[in-house]
């Protein structure tokens, strides 16, 4: 488990799963901060989660090297409403160069096969 996650990540109440080959995801439980209209999820959160989900994956991919990650395109695809319950993400480094990473997250619900929302984002790396 990841050990100290930013404030947004603590707002949001985020926590981490092993999955196992080195692979994690990401679960934010239903609450109200995390809520927009009545039983819905707010659209911010799910991106947030999507956000950390890409960072999380790509950490764990560079691993002990020293490299600062910055977006440079952020992408969210919203693709059903998020009802009130827990929601899942993870992510896939699709592409990890010498200062380019391209990620892809999938947020979900009741399953996997069935994303609520996705998001590419592309980072620039600077390896120290």
């Amino acid at each position: 488990m990841m050990t100290s996650l930013p404030p947004y990540a603590e707002l949001l109440r985020l926590r981490t799963e092993e999955l196992g080959d080195d692979a994690i995801q990401f679960v934010m439980p239903w609450h109200d901060d995390v809520m927009g209209r009545p039983q819905f999820l707010h659209g911010g959160a799910i991106a947030g989660l999507l956000e950390f989900a890409a960072f999380g994956t790509l950490r764990r991919a560079t691993g002990d090297e020293v490299v600062v990650t910055k977006p440079v395109t952020v992408t969210v695809n919203y693709m059903l409403g998020g009802r009130d319950r827990d929601t899942y993400a993870a992510a896939v480094v699709e592409r990890l160069g010498r200062t380019i990473a391209n990620v892809e997250a999938f947020a979900w619900q009741d399953s996997r096969d069935t994303p609520i929302a996705s998001a590419r984002i592309n980072f620039l790396l600077e390896r120290q």
